[in-house]
């Protein structure tokens, strides 16, 4: 009963609603920022790799891309935070840019396999058909290529940014300032808390709102997939 009564507390006070709006909206722009940043790095990083294979040239590229995606894959996120953080990019007014490049880079490395694992799953026929009617092979991967490769790769997409939308719970270990986005839902209910003795009513209100977002999102690939289906049929 008294968990209830929290609850209905933190909904109808302006206050403390407002500290859970504010985590809210932060962690759902930390979200989107970082993950247009590692949807552009995952790209180049896939071309440059898938490009290397055929074209000796890139080939101290691609090294570069393997020891970046095998540092990021291989170390904690959260270390990761802490070096950029305080390390790189320890310079004042840095902070919110630190965190959303750390969880950019964080996540292209990951897109990055992803995307290449895509393309290598296009049938080798399809390249070969592309070149053979004259195409470069950039046309053929732009063309023919990635369009199928695309399809193979939204649910590892969808994956991964579900994956950063819970990552991102860990911003507020490097800061909790009102106002800013490194103030998330998780340190949203550390401050509520300092009012509320009860821990888990403002957690039961961060977890529906972190349910909502990846909710939100699993619908939008879903469709996104149905429509590719669909043209498909056509």
């Amino acid at each position: 009963m008294n968990l209830i009564k929290d609850i209905i507390r933190i909904i109808t006070t302006s206050e403390l609603r407002n500290y859970l709006f504010e985590g809210f909206k932060n962690t759902l722009a930390i979200t989107l920022i970082a993950a247009g940043i590692g949807l552009v790095i995952g790209f180049i990083v896939a071309i440059i790799k898938i490009f290397a294979m055929d074209n000796p040239k890139l080939k101290p590229l691609a090294g570069i891309c393997n020891i970046y995606t095998t540092i990021i894959r291989g170390t904690p996120i959260t270390l990761q935070l802490f070096i950029m953080v305080f390390a790189i990019l320890a310079f004042k007014g840095f902070k919110v840019t630190a965190v959303i490049l750390t969880f950019g880079i964080n996540s292209g490395a990951y897109v990055s396999e992803n995307i290449r694992a895509g393309i290598l799953s296009v049938d080798q026929g399809q390249m070969e058909a592309g070149r053979s009617l004259g195409l470069s092979k950039f046309k053929t991967m732009s063309k023919i290529i990635m369009p199928q490769a695309i399809k193979n790769v939204i649910p590892a997409i969808g994956n991964e940014l579900i994956a950063l939308v819970k990552e991102t719970a860990i911003v507020s270990m490097v800061g909790s300032t009102i106002g800013t986005l490194t103030f998330d839902l998780n340190q949203a209910t550390s401050t509520i808390n300092k009012e509320i003795a009860n821990y888990l009513a403002p957690a039961i209100l961060a977890a529906l709102l972190y349910l909502a977002i990846v909710y939100t999102i699993t619908l939008i690939i879903k469709r996104f997939e149905r429509r590719l289906r669909l043209s498909d049929n056509n």
